[in-house]
């Protein structure tokens, strides 16, 4: 399923990301504001139980998560995308992806996987700051898949309808989580209007 999360607040950061004159320090900082700001939709479904709950007065009931969050960022960019969740989510185990792509066969290729013990037993959250071809994206889910997960969601923030539909086809298990979606992809599979590259504009590379 999509969601497609829409908050004034969202937007308004958005806009100033857009902006090319936005310096990497600001870009990093609404990149984080945008992610916390997500965070309770994409939360929403996960799972509670019933826990007993001590207070200064009296015993009573309150609720907790039946299963562990982890948060998957996709190398580089996704590192920039993590620290909003890790905001509202301080208790989160946190896996990291590296995809690079093959220069000769153009395919991607997983340089880094590292992740937490029993990923099956947990609720995975992917995060990639932008879903353009999709091609990272599914690379990293079945990876992860393989690896035994078994409940996974995706989240960016500006998505691209063909990446869309290319992740919908390959894990259609999977519900992807968007701030905004754009209008298509360029020639060279950037997002339009988009945004420019997230990793550049995060850590100021070229």
């Amino acid at each position: 399923m999509l969601h497609s999360i829409e908050h004034p607040l969202i937007s308004s950061e958005l806009t100033r990301l857009r902006n090319p004159d936005t310096s990497s320090r600001d870009f990093r900082a609404g990149v984080r504001r945008i992610a916390a700001l997500m965070v309770p939709q994409v939360t929403a479904s996960l799972q509670t139980c019933v826990t007993e709950c001590n207070t200064p007065l009296e015993i009573t009931s309150g609720e907790k998560l039946v299963r562990p969050v982890i948060l998957v960022p996709i190398l580089r960019a996704g590192l920039g995308f993590l620290d909003g969740f890790l905001d509202l989510m301080p208790d989160s185990g946190i896996a990291h992806i590296g995809i690079a792509r093959n220069e000769e066969t153009l395919a991607p290729e997983t340089y880094v996987l590292k992740h937490p013990e029993k990923i099956d037993e947990a609720e995975l959250i992917v995060l990639d700051p932008m879903l353009a071809t999709g091609g990272s994206a599914i690379h990293a889910i079945s990876r992860l898949l393989e690896g035994g997960a078994k409940r996974i969601r995706f989240v960016c923030m500006l998505a691209a309808p063909e990446g869309i539909a290319a992740l919908r086809t390959a894990h259609p298990e999977v519900d992807i989580y968007a701030a905004a979606i754009d209008r298509c992809l360029d020639a060279k599979g950037f997002i339009l209007p988009g945004l420019g590259d997230a990793g550049d504009r995060l850590f100021g590379t070229i």
